[in-house]
């Protein structure tokens, strides 16, 4: 599991926390299952910068509106017939700004899908992976 002391900050870079109700909703409209590390993230941040935009259901005023199931019904309903049924069961938490999004699987592994070529590019094996590398070191917690 991801160590959640890492972020501090203000609204507008973490949101409102997901609640179980939300999640279990948006599990179900997609038809995935969210990755353990992702769901206890947006628990405590919502939609917040860990080092990339994530998205969730509230998210800080700087994330932007778009949910993970807007961003991730957006990438299927553009995207998944070229870049194949084996990116059915991901969801998008994230885009790169330039519109490639940023596919989580249920095992938590980040890729990037290009969106102008098709491919796609592992960027980390785990959300921990990514928060570790943006906040090598350890601070407070933001207040509940």
């Amino acid at each position: 599991m991801i160590t959640l002391d890492i972020m501090t900050g203000d609204g507008d870079l973490y949101g409102l926390p997901a609640t179980d109700s939300e999640i279990e909703t948006a599990e179900q409209t997609l038809g995935v299952k969210f990755n353990a590390d992702y769901i206890q993230f947006i628990k405590a941040f919502g939609g917040a910068f860990g080092g990339i935009e994530i998205h969730a259901f509230n998210n800080g005023s700087l994330i932007g509106n778009e949910t993970v199931t807007e961003l991730t019904e957006r990438f299927r309903d553009n995207y998944l017939e070229s870049a194949g049924e084996q990116w059915r069961d991901a969801y998008v938490i994230s885009d790169d700004g330039t519109g490639n999004p940023v596919l989580m699987t249920a095992e938590g592994v980040l890729h990037l899908y290009l969106h102008e070529t098709g491919e796609t590019e592992l960027l980390y094996d785990s959300l921990e992976q990514l928060l570790s590398q943006t906040f090598p070191f350890r601070m407070p917690r933001p207040p509940r």
